[in-house]
């Protein structure tokens, strides 16, 4: 049977960005540098397809575990179960201490 569908599929609202945030990409935010055991939460920047992850993981919240490449290795919880997903630090917004909460909301 033949595959439907992409990557992006089912994502044309979940990724927009607000009328504020859009234009051009942060340098800011495309290169922060994340230490491990940081807390971060998983918003796409729908402009950079390098290092996105996949959509089911939009606006969870994990630690960062190491650095590959240029991008990090995130640790989250999926329906209970431990994932580390490999992500660019453009879609990662970093946590303030305190702020951490390992779930999946």
């Amino acid at each position: 049977m033949q595959h439907i569908g992409g990557f992006r599929r089912k994502t044309r609202h979940k990724f927009m960005k607000s009328r504020q945030t859009k234009g051009k990409v942060s340098l800011r935010n495309y290169l922060q540098k994340l230490s491990p055991n940081d807390g971060v939460q998983l918003v796409v920047e729908p402009a950079v397809q390098k290092g996105m992850y996949f959509p089911r993981f939009h606006g969870l919240t994990g630690r960062v575990v190491g650095q590959q490449g240029s991008c990090y290795k995130v640790t989250i919880s999926d329906k209970g179960a431990k994932k580390t997903i490999i992500v660019h630090p453009v879609h990662l917004k970093k946590l303030h201490v305190g702020a951490h909460a390992e779930n999946g909301a």
